[in-house]
C-alpha cells in the first residue's frame, strides 16, 4: 500500500520558466534511463524476490525511485508554467508563441504542442515510455547488474543536464537526484556480493575449455590487458573457425520422409549456373536480348 506525501522529497526551486530545458529533462521522466523505467524495473524485481532483505532494499528504492519522478515531473511543469498558459489561452502572436515555445533547444512539437507543456510519459523526442525499457529476468545475480548499471547511467545523464543549465534551483535539484543515483549503485553493489558466489550468474557452470580462453577476433594490433591476459586467461592468437574441433558445418538428423521431401524442394528450386537470363533490371537498362538499344 502507498500513501502519498504531498510534499517533495527534494524543493524544486526553478529561476525562471525554460521550455527547452524541460523538454531535456523528459529523459529522465519518460524516457529509457528515466525515473518510471527504475521504479517500475525494481518494484517487479521485489514482487519476485525470495530473500526478504533484497526484496526490502528493491521496495524501499523502488518507492524512492517514484518521489524522483515526481521532483523531475515538478522541474518540467515549473519549466513550463509559462509556456503552459500561453499555449491554451493564445495571448501572443503566432510567430512570438512559436518562438517562445521553441527556444532554448526545445525542438520537440510533439511535447511542447500535443501534451500542452505539461510532464507527458515520453522521452525528449515525444516518444511513449514503454515497459520494454525494464530488462529484468529475475536472477538477483544478473538483475543487480543490470540495476547498478542502470544507476550508472542515469548518473551520467543528470550530470549532462546539470551541465546545460545555470538555474542555480534546478541544479541543486539535478545534483540531488545524481547523488541519489550513487547511493543505490552502492546498495545494490553490496547486495550483489552479499550473493556468493555470484559469477557467474544462475545455477550451470560453464564449460570449462571456454570459459577462460580468449579468442583474438579482430586481427592486429592485439591489444593485451587483465581482459585477456595473466590470471587463469589463455590467449588464442587465431581461431580456427571451429573451436570445438568439427568441421563448423551445421548438420541435422531428418527422418527418411522429411528427407526426401527436402531433396524434391532442392531439385525444384535449384539454380542453372549456366543460364544468362534477360531480367526486368536488363530490360530497364534498355538491355533486350544480348543488344543495346
Amino acid at each position: 500500500m502507498f500513501i502519498h506525501n504531498k510534499r517533495l522529497q527534494y524543493t524544486v526551486r526553478v529561476a525562471e520558466p525554460n521550455p527547452g530545458l524541460a523538454n531535456l529533462l523528459l529523459e529522465q521522466f519518460g524516457g529509457a534511463n528515466g525515473e518510471l523505467a527504475a521504479a517500475a524495473r525494481y518494484f517487479t524485481q521485489a514482487l519476485a524476490e525470495e530473500d526478504p532483505g533484497r526484496k526490502d532494499l528493491l521496495l524501499d528504492i523502488a518507492t524512492e525511485e517514484l518521489s524522483h519522478l515526481e521532483v523531475v515531473g515538478s522541474i518540467i511543469v515549473m519549466l513550463n508554467r509559462g509556456a503552459k498558459g500561453q499555449l491554451a489561452e493564445g495571448v501572443q502572436e503566432e510567430g512570438e508563441l512559436y518562438r517562445a515555445l521553441n527556444g532554448a533547444g526545445n525542438d520537440s512539437h510533439i511535447t511542447s504542442l500535443l501534451y500542452g507543456a505539461g510532464a507527458p510519459l515520453v522521452n525528449s523526442a515525444g516518444v511513449p515510455w514503454t515497459a520494454a525499457y525494464v530488462d529484468s529476468i529475475t536472477e538477483p545475480t544478473a538483475d543487480f547488474r543490470s540495476n547498478i548499471a542502470a544507476e550508472a547511467r542515469a548518473k551520467i545523464l543528470y550530470e549532462r543536464l546539470i551541465n546545460i543549465t545555470d538555474d542555480p534551483g534546478v541544479k541543486e535539484a539535478l545534483g540531488f537526484l545524481m547523488t541519489r543515483e550513487i547511493a543505490h549503485q552502492q546498495s545494490f553493489e553490496k547486495a550483489l556480493h552479499s550473493i556468493q558466489p555470484n559469477f557467474p550468474q544462475g545455477k550451470l557452470p560453464g564449460m570449462p575449455e571456454f570459459t577462460n580462453k580468449y579468442f583474438n577476433m579482430s586481427g592486429e594490433p592485439n591489444v593485451r590487458g587483465p581482459w585477456n591476459e595473466g590470471g587463469a586467461w589463455e590467449y588464442v592468437e587465431n581461431p580456427e573457425p571451429a573451436v570445438d574441433g568439427g568441421d563448423g558445418l551445421a548438420t541435422v538428423t531428418l527422418p527418411a520422409e522429411d528427407q526426401q521431401v527436402l531433396e524434391a524442394m532442392k531439385i525444384r528450386t535449384a539454380s542453372d549456373p549456366l543460364s544468362e537470363p534477360v531480367t526486368g533490371a536488363d530490360l530497364g537498362s534498355g538491355y533486350v536480348q544480348g543488344k543495346d538499344v
